[in-house]
């Protein structure tokens, strides 16, 4: 094995980018690998679960998620290791890996049971999802010819190297935004799943026209839109005027509560109020709901739990955000770990995208050059700005038909003034993408 059969390999799965860690003696599978000071590695590769594992005292608390991991041996054979996970340790915070070795037939127990200088672990993600990993001794050609390349650190701890096969998707991106901006007005459209292009004539289909224009058909899954970027677009009056609008960063619905044990329905007929235009036979359960803050209309109000404002780092990986009513109760819940597994799934490559609207005759949207693009996020930024009021819950649930049959209308979503969004990521860039 040398470093560019190694590559091959990789590229041979469909892999883009390789990530190097040069591992320390007290990276093992007894010790766990180290794989960052906080928790950004969630953003590279893709997690099937996440689950919260209380331990009575915070300074144990973690999360455990669910790895799809397996080796390369030398001899190029793939050895899935099934018992593999991430540990996310709030306390610190960092992020291991662990469980590597359990039940994987081909594993390089000799190279990660024991604590060895100069090792270097190889990572990358296959096209289907698995995440492959090849470790080399400190003696071995890979090794001499990778440490040879004096390659720095680029994302955490970790080297990369960027295969032949990899696109440059920023680029990319970009360049299709430039096209999109220099159409000017567009007729409002979406982009059904089966390639037809349909009419949208609703308040959010700048979105959609946006996405339809990238080839991103509309769609629920919690996936970023356009080659690894999740795109969001928002309206202004001015393209110029972009430091007050408000941007919906996810849509997820509530995994506790009475929202959840009881179902909306019961949800918003307890909790909602009469429709503001007087519409018959309807409930509606708005408002904009802000941490620590009652709100006028549900008389709702939103909270962290588990979550140390202070000191920025969660302190019960149980934790969740909950709306609490007048009697202490949990009237709708989302719990850290769904959250977390959510917003790093999406928001690691974020594109925002402002847009005018003109509707006198038929909706149509024009969409501005100055893009503002995010790279590199962290669920405890997130809470950060939940904590401080710059992200807010702020629903627009209804239910129609009260007497006859219900019918529920969920919309569930937490936004943030635009002029916070860089508050959010480690690097952000505005772009004009008529220059380009």
């Amino acid at each position: 094995m040398n470093l560019d059969n190694l590559k091959s390999l990789f590229t041979d799965n469909g892999c883009k980018k390789i990530y190097i860690k040069k591992l320390s003696p007290n990276d093992n599978s007894k010790n766990q690998v180290y794989l960052g000071g906080n928790w950004d590695i969630l953003n590279i590769f893709p997690l099937s679960e996440i689950i919260a594992e209380e331990a009575g005292d915070w300074e144990k608390e973690r999360f455990k998620a669910k790895l799809n991991f397996a080796w390369i041996t030398d001899e190029g054979e793939i050895s899935q290791a099934p018992k593999s996970q991430l540990i996310l340790y709030p306390k610190y915070p960092e992020v291991r890996f662990s469980g590597f070795l359990q039940g994987c037939k081909n594993s390089p127990s000799e190279l990660m049971a024991n604590r060895l200088e100069g090792r270097i672990l190889f990572l990358s993600i296959a096209s289907n999802g698995t995440v492959l990993g090849y470790v080399s001794s400190s003696d071995s050609v890979v090794s001499r010819e990778f440490v040879a390349l004096n390659l720095p650190t680029e994302h955490g701890i970790f080297s990369i190297i960027n295969l032949p096969t990899i696109a440059n998707n920023k680029a990319i991106l970009l360049k299709e935004l430039k096209r999109i901006h220099n159409l000017g007005w567009i007729d409002s459209k979406r982009l059904h799943k089966n390639g037809d292009i349909l009419p949208c004539n609703a308040s959010n289909c700048g979105g959609y026209t946006l996405e339809a224009e990238l080839g991103i058909s509309a769609n629920g899954y919690s996936e970023p839109d356009f080659m690894g970027w999740e795109i969001k677009q928002f309206g202004v009056s001015k393209c110029h005027l972009t430091n007050s609008k408000a941007i919906t960063l996810m849509t997820p619905e509530p995994t506790g509560g009475f929202y959840k044990e009881e179902g909306g329905i019961e949800f918003v007929l307890k909790y909602g109020y009469d429709d503001k235009k007087g519409r018959p036979d309807r409930k509606n359960f708005g408002g904009t709901h802000f941490v620590n803050k009652k709100h006028h209309l549900t008389s709702l109000e939103l909270k962290i739990i588990g979550f140390d404002s202070d000191a920025k780092k969660i302190r019960n990986a149980n934790g969740c955000v909950t709306l609490i009513d007048e009697h202490g109760n949990q009237a709708a819940s989302w719990s850290f770990a769904s959250l977390l597994k959510h917003w790093n799934k999406k928001h690691n490559q974020a594109c925002y995208v402002p847009s005018l609207l003109d509707k006198e005759a038929t909706r149509k949207y024009s969409y501005c050059k100055n893009i503002t693009l995010g790279v590199g996020t962290d669920f405890q930024l997130y809470l950060n700005q939940l904590a401080l009021g710059n992200i807010y819950y702020d629903p627009g649930i209804k239910v129609e038909n009260i007497s006859t049959k219900p019918k529920l209308k969920p919309r569930s979503q937490f936004r943030i003034k635009s002029r916070h969004i860089g508050s959010l990521y480690d690097k952000n860039e505005i772009v004009d993408v008529s220059e380009i």
